[in-house]
């Protein structure tokens, strides 16, 4: 477990904040699971809690994707979460179904975990000129294995959750909020003041009323459990495929995992691996 990565800071008792800080690029890997899983059991039993905000303290990245420098086993040996489902997408339908309000507040990169984490949330913001959204796994021979496929139709239709998943290319704020991958793309300078006073705004209010709410709207929204459990067996499946094992060793060959072009630009790297 890597202690003070994933930081909860308590503003008051209804309004909280996560605050994600893996350095140098925010990449999530198993070691990361308990931290969030202690977190994600606090926000279902606290009583007082109704607002939680996920947001970054790395400069140019929301979260980016899953450690594929971690053994295998890390992930495959750990046991089902309190849904039955594995651990990570476990952890994602419990944030989407806790009767607190989730707001991912979204400045630099989201991709892959970044975007299924900020698609489990109840509501997304971004960064006019520093959000970017991505799930760019088929282009490295994946599949995506935290529900997008699950939740990303839902939120923005058919032709445009497939665009988004099968062109594996990077979404930037302004059409992340046209297509409705987000709620609203605002001017970075703006996005803190006005994602807080939202926080702020919906904590004063009664929880009940917000629960029963949020509970009515769920039951109309959500995927079942059983549409996200797929997901990750293919995400694990897919690992193993010489194809997928090509592709990521040569964004490994040209710098993935670590600071510089090809995470910062992984959308334009990803359309380059089949030349």
């Amino acid at each position: 477990m890597v202690d003070n990565q994933i930081i909860l800071t308590r503003h008051t008792p209804r309004f909280w904040r996560v605050t994600f800080d893996m350095p140098p690029i925010n990449i999530f890997g198993p070691q990361h699971l308990p931290q969030l899983a202690e977190i994600v059991s606090a926000l279902e039993s606290d009583r007082d809690v109704q607002v939680v905000v996920f947001d970054s303290a790395v400069e140019g990245f929301f979260i980016t994707h899953y450690d594929f420098t971690a053994k295998l086993e890390d992930s495959t040996g750990l046991p089902p979460g309190k849904t039955g489902l594995q651990q990570l997408p476990d952890l994602f339908a419990r944030i989407s179904r806790a009767p607190v309000v989730s707001i991912a507040s979204i400045r630099g990169r989201a991709t892959g975990v970044g975007s299924e984490l900020a698609l489990a949330s109840d509501m997304r913001f971004a960064s006019r000129e520093k959000a970017v959204l991505s799930q760019w796994e088929v282009g490295a021979g994946l599949v995506p294995g935290g529900g997008p496929m699950a939740r990303l139709p839902r939120l923005i239709g058919r032709g445009r959750a497939l665009e988004v998943l099968l062109s594996a290319n990077d979404i930037d704020g302004d059409l992340a909020e046209r297509y409705g991958y987000v709620n609203r793309s605002l001017p970075d300078a703006e996005l803190d003041a006005f994602v807080d006073g939202l926080a702020h705004r919906i904590a004063s209010f009664d929880k009940q009323a917000l629960v029963a709410t949020k509970r009515l709207v769920d039951a109309n929204t959500l995927p079942e459990d059983a549409e996200i459990a797929p997901e990750w067996d293919a995400f694990i499946a897919a690992l193993g495929r010489p194809a997928a094992q090509t592709r990521i060793k040569k964004l490994f060959d040209r710098g993935f995992h670590g600071p510089g072009d090809v995470e910062t630009r992984l959308g334009y790297h990803i359309g380059q691996l089949g030349d």
